[in-house]
């Protein structure tokens, strides 16, 4: 069968498309013949050897896929040969086929195809973690999503508003801005791209000031991390939560601890992998009401770029260069 392999680490340049051998079917799992993938920053960061799990090499990144159960293993109740499910697998995605524990594996929806079940699990999964058992977002509150336009940011922006929250999205283009606008984002505004000098970081600071009254965002969902963080955190709300997603930017930023005392505030840590092997049964209950919601035209997970299995390579660097708005798939 057909993968993307990383065989040594670094840029795009650095995958091949190569013939690899069939996995094998143990027990407790299920091989899945892959209908659509979805890029995820964690790709970004794998084949470059700067994420926290690091596969030895080679290996095929992809952390989700969606497609049709062609074999079950032993020990697997609740599957069957056809079924047409999604997988969180962590990697692995970007191939033909792959191999799936029963844990990770969910049956998609009669109302959703593969693509939106690929563009759905992690960035909606990880939202909805986030905002619900997290930050405790409450109806009228005052959501702040940087990076607004990605994977993530956009799942906050829909599900932000379907949790009645007043939401506000950062981006660093209009278009990106825009974007946020069509689904359902109360106020948007741009921000500087690349390292903000001391007097950005102010700006910053008043834009969120001022388009929430003086009073600051009670939810803040960072996935952009860098010196963005800080000046985000200088505009939260008293006891407000700050929701660390991720690092886009690059690099990890050192807060100031004194804030979280001056403004009463929470600096929550969002590790939704971790959180759906401690608690699997939360986690299915959270699909179940993203389920809902999609059915009831609530949110709608938006696919802004289709790549071939072929050009498996340029999705990561489309992604690796943020040109995305919204889901990046790989189209198999």
């Amino acid at each position: 069968m057909k993968a993307l392999q990383c065989v040594e680490l670094g840029g795009v340049e650095k995958l091949e498309i190569n013939q690899v051998s069939e996995p094998d079917v143990g027990p407790g799992q299920v091989l899945i013949d892959v209908k659509a993938a979805s890029v995820n920053f964690p790709d970004v960061l794998m084949i470059q050897g700067l994420y926290q799990f690091q596969p030895p090499l080679p290996f095929t990144p992809g952390g989700e896929a969606a497609g049709v159960i062609e074999k079950v293993g032993d020990d697997v109740d609740g599957f069957k040969e056809g079924d047409k499910v999604f997988a969180m697998t962590g990697m692995g995605a970007f191939a033909e086929k792959i191999v799936a524990p029963k844990e990770s594996v969910m049956p998609i929806p009669e109302s959703m195809d593969f693509e939106t079940a690929a563009a759905l699990s992690m960035t909606y999964g990880t939202t909805l973690y986030a905002l619900k058992q997290r930050a405790n977002l409450q109806e009228n509150e005052t959501l702040l999503v940087l990076g607004a336009a990605g994977g993530v940011g956009l799942a906050a922006v829909d599900l932000g508003k379907a949790m009645g929250a007043k939401v506000i999205a950062a981006a660093s283009s209009q278009e990106k801005v825009d974007v946020c606008l069509q689904h359902g984002a109360d106020e948007g505004f741009i921000y500087p791209v690349g390292d903000l000098t001391r007097d950005q970081q102010k700006e910053l600071s008043g834009k969120i000031k001022e388009l929430t009254g003086g009073i600051g965002a009670n939810v803040i969902y960072d996935p952009v991390g860098s010196n963005y963080s800080e000046a985000a955190l200088r505009a939260i709300a008293w006891e407000g939560r700050y929701l660390v997603i991720g690092f886009a930017a690059g690099e990890i930023p050192k807060i100031p601890l004194n804030l979280a005392l001056l403004k009463g505030c929470q600096i929550v840590g969002v590790f939704w992998g971790a959180w759906t092997g401690i608690d699997s049964k939360g986690n299915k209950d959270n699909f179940m009401d993203l389920f809902k919601l999609h059915s009831d035209g609530k949110i709608k997970p938006e696919v802004s770029d289709k790549f071939s299995l072929d050009n498996a390579a340029d999705a990561i660097a489309h992604l690796q260069n943020r040109k995305a708005k919204g889901k990046v798939i790989i189209t198999i």
